[in-house]
């Protein structure tokens, strides 16, 4: 079976990072490793299976990598995070503290609401219409 894995996030730090994305988002931090070079492999996924995309928090390296931070994809929404229960998941950001960038808003496609991440990226949650 073939699926992407992995998806390299670039943050400011990692302790920031994961505490955004747990606590925030309800992700859960899977692995935190530290590596010889004095980085660590963290990543986090937001559900509790082994069946979608994590997260790699990668802290930047030099001034091209920090450059990126919080703008990984132009501006665009770059980041899609399902979910099962739209108005749930919602509140429950919201109460976290997560800034969302629109009301949301019901689509032939599904309910959606752009927010975005504590650098700036740019995401949908997103509940897929039935």
């Amino acid at each position: 079976m073939r699926r992407i894995a992995l998806v390299t996030l670039v943050v400011d730090d990692y302790n920031e990072a994961i505490r955004f994305y747990t606590e925030a988002l309800g992700f859960r931090l899977v692995e935190d490793a530290a590596r010889p070079d004095g980085s660590r492999w963290v990543v986090v996924e937001p559900g509790a299976g082994t069946q979608g995309t994590g997260l790699l928090l990668a802290r930047a390296k030099g001034d091209a990598q920090r450059g990126r931070v919080g703008d990984q994809t132009g501006g665009r929404v770059g980041f899609f995070l399902y979910t099962d229960d739209f108005a749930r998941d919602h509140a429950r950001m919201l109460a976290g503290g997560v800034t969302f960038l629109e009301e949301p808003r019901h689509e032939p496609y599904g309910s959606v609401a752009v927010f975005q991440d504590l650098y700036g990226n740019r995401w949908d949650l997103l509940q897929p219409a039935a």
